[in-house]
């Protein structure tokens, strides 16, 4: 039974993620669309600034710098996630616009509504993320946060030769799930 509902909610997630691959956007909704990404990027950043101040230097520094939003449901034995984001070479000043999806299994209950900063230590490394895009990984958290409080730091991680940050914005959620993550290209906003 409980595995039959897990299927269920993962095909109601995929269909809701999908819902608007048969609708084409008109030039004024893409470029809105554009400019939510590119302030919740913005949003994010000064937030992650506030926490610790010395990350503008180094992110202004690296090579290039990619800002998620991640909207995460945890339920018993699945987390399902997806969110937009952007990535920004500073070499180039180019910004890719791009999709994430995640699906985990493990033990938690939750929601969690965060922004994940990958700081990139190479051109190489940003360049791979962006055409092959594909994590996997586990995690292991607890976050307890309300919209009073403000943002709470995860912590840094580093992977691949990229730094990763995570602002929890609100949400309350305990797990330990190992889950799949994939970014890819929007193929609408870029």
């Amino acid at each position: 039974m409980l595995r039959k509902i897990s299927v269920i909610i993962a095909a109601l997630f995929m269909m809701s993620s999908c819902a608007s691959v048969g609708n084409v956007p008109s030039a004024n909704e893409i470029e809105e669309k554009r400019q939510k990404v590119l302030n919740m990027r913005d949003s994010s950043l000064n937030d992650l600034y506030k926490i610790r101040p010395y990350l503008r230097s180094r992110i202004a520094q690296a090579p290039g710098y990619a800002v998620f939003s991640d909207k995460n449901v945890n339920l018993v034995l699945a987390s399902f996630s997806g969110g937009q984001g952007v990535v920004t070479s500073n070499q180039t000043g180019r910004n890719t616009y791009m999709n994430m999806g995640e699906i985990g299994i493990g033990l938690g209950l939750g929601l969690k509504d965060f922004r994940t900063i990958f700081v990139f230590n190479d051109s190489a490394t940003m360049d791979k993320f962006i055409n092959e895009g594909w994590q996997f990984g586990g995690q292991a958290d607890a976050a307890a946060v309300d919209d009073k409080d403000g943002g709470a730091l995860a912590g840094q991680i580093v992977v691949d030769n990229i730094s990763v940050y995570q602002l929890t914005k609100r949400g309350l959620a305990l797990q330990a799930i190992v889950k799949g993550t994939k970014y890819w290209k929007s193929p609408t906003l870029n």
